[in-house]
């Protein structure tokens, strides 16, 4: 059997929501409604259950650091650092920086509350020269969309540092540093199509600003929002045929819910990227789109990629 998932993911465990396919083989696959993730930490093994199953799972948070703060820490790896979060130098790790002093290499994510918080102060506490620096090379804007927000600026509607800090230590962390786990993090750990062929679990990180683009939906923001429940019926047609396009079976739940754009309630915008990053993956699966090349070995080993994007112009 093969099972592939995509969370939507905030710190608020109510906006974890997870869109999932299963099926006997990738060309055989049924699409389920979103549901809320009922427990990040034991996610992984709860998806797989008692079998076999492979499992090849996107989420919606940031899955690598950038470069200039690595060189910073003297680091190699994201998986180095991954496995060491929270532990000895790094017991910090996931605290937020209360103060513009509290900021440091071993303490990156601020700021814990807004009120006299400046992104120089992140700057300068990281000791790098601009905040464009802590920008991964898959943040920047691409020909397609604007930036996204910075990882460790934790600030503002955009930002994700917190969804960060959530996965990576209720999720990536217990499952990298558990030994009965066969798990790989793409594209840190090789080429997507070996992974899918030689781990039974894979994890990427995804975006559903460029999963919006990469199915045909046009970029959020430009014409249409994906909060509005008017704007996300508009794009039921072009949801369901992009599903034809990659051939998959969606369930009667589902279908209903892209024709309605996932309702009126609160968590409408969540099971709608939910939804869309889904389908994204398996059109990267299916290879109708590239998963993504990063621009270095340096940038594939630390930064990370976000599926099935183009290299930053």
């Amino acid at each position: 059997m093969i099972i592939v998932a995509h969370a939507d993911w905030g710190t608020d465990p109510n906006k974890q929501w997870m869109a999932v396919a299963r099926g006997s083989d990738i060309n055989n696959l049924l699409l389920h409604t979103p549901e809320r993730v009922l427990s990040a930490r034991s996610l992984v093994k709860e998806l797989c259950g008692n079998t076999d199953a492979q499992l090849f799972m996107g989420f919606d948070f940031p899955i690598g650091v950038p470069l200039a703060y690595a060189k910073r820490l003297r680091i190699i790896s994201f998986r180095e650092l991954l496995e060491n979060a929270g532990r000895g130098s790094l017991s910090k790790f996931f605290d937020l920086a209360e103060t513009a002093r509290d900021v440091s290499m071993y303490r990156p994510f601020y700021p814990k509350r807004p009120g006299g918080t400046l992104r120089k102060h992140l700057v300068e506490g990281l000791g790098v020269d601009s905040f464009h620096d802590l920008l991964r090379h898959c943040d920047r804007a691409t020909r397609s969309r604007g930036a996204a927000c910075a990882l460790f600026w934790t600030l503002g509607g955009q930002q994700a540092g917190k969804a960060a800090i959530s996965g990576w230590r209720e999720i990536l962390q217990p499952a990298i540093t558990d030994p009965s786990t066969d798990i790989a993090l793409w594209p840190f750990d090789g080429d997507l199509d070996e992974l899918l062929r030689t781990k039974q679990i894979v994890a990427a990180e995804t975006y559903p600003a460029e999963a919006a683009i990469q199915i045909g939906l046009g970029v959020p923001g430009r014409g249409w929002s994906k909060r509005s429940v008017n704007d996300r019926i508009s794009k039921a047609e072009t949801i369901l045929s992009y599903a034809v396009k990659i051939d998959v079976s969606l369930s009667k739940e589902l279908r209903n819910d892209i024709g309605g754009g996932f309702g009126t309630g609160k968590h409408g915008e969540d099971r709608f990227d939910a939804t869309i990053g889904l389908l994204s993956m398996i059109g990267v699966m299916k290879g109708l789109r590239s998963s993504g090349t990063p621009p270095s070995d340096e940038v594939r080993a630390i930064e990370g990629w976000i599926l099935g994007q183009e290299t930053s112009q």
